[in-house]
């Protein structure tokens, strides 16, 4: 979990001042901070911990994403799936606005997103979640010219924690790609999971779109589609009518 700085409520800027990173301080032009060891510095003065970008990080267990699923399905019942997609949404949102300034400042890059490769543009943004214990993924941008595109992810910190419950859990995940790339195309798009981990799968996958095409998955998958099912419909160009 990853706490960006925000705008304060009365318009003001609010600076957060963080112990920067010893390594990024001896070696700032230094890229290749993969590693837990390299990413994270643990500041045991304070008992915080800041990541190579300088944002602030807390470490939650298994046990924490249980409470808060369990918690929001006691105060608002089916509807916690649409709160947490709402959450992952505004993340998505905010972590889009803070990706492009430290991506942009970290490799120096005189030119904006949209005139980078966008597939690296997109490695870059996910692997500090895979640092942060996110999970891997991959894109398929195969079909972004007719409006969709999917995405797979590996190791879900929610599905895992969960684990096989019959139905699609990680409504985080769809609301943060949803809020992203929303921001990163500078279009209203949505997204919807088609198949998870939780579900018996062997990963999670994700269907990222225009509201037509998400309605359409999101019709099939109540009729009882399988993720093969929606992506051949999509792909062969079926809509709802």
């Amino acid at each position: 979990m990853v706490f960006t700085p925000e705008q304060s409520s009365i318009g003001e800027q609010k600076i957060i001042m963080r112990p920067e990173h010893p390594l990024r301080q001896k070696y700032p032009k230094k890229h290749h901070h993969y590693c837990l060891e390299d990413f994270f510095s643990f500041h045991t003065k304070t008992g915080t911990v800041t990541d190579w970008n300088n944002c602030r990080n807390a470490f939650t267990s298994e046990d924490f994403i249980i409470g808060l699923i369990e918690g929001l399905e006691e105060e608002v019942g089916d509807a916690s799936g649409v709160v947490m997609y709402q959450i992952g949404k505004q993340w998505g949102l905010k972590d889009a606005d803070f990706f492009r300034q430290w991506f942009l400042s970290e490799y120096e890059y005189g030119v904006g997103l949209n005139q980078i490769n966008l597939a690296y543009v997109l490695e870059a943004w996910w692997w500090p979640f895979t640092s942060q214990g996110w999970g891997n993924w991959d894109v398929d941008m195969s079909e972004q010219k007719n409006g969709f595109m999917f995405v797979n992810i590996y190791d879900s910190a929610v599905a895992r924690t969960l684990g096989d419950v019959g139905k699609p859990v990680c409504h985080i995940y769809a609301g943060l790609l949803a809020g992203f790339f929303s921001s990163l195309v500078a279009k209203p798009l949505n997204c919807i999971e088609i198949q998870c981990y939780s579900m018996g799968e062997t990963f999670c996958k994700f269907l990222l779109g225009k509201q037509e095409r998400i309605d359409a998955a999101t019709f099939w998958q109540n009729e009882g589609a399988t993720a093969r099912d929606i992506e051949k419909r999509l792909v062969g160009g079926e809509i709802l009518r």
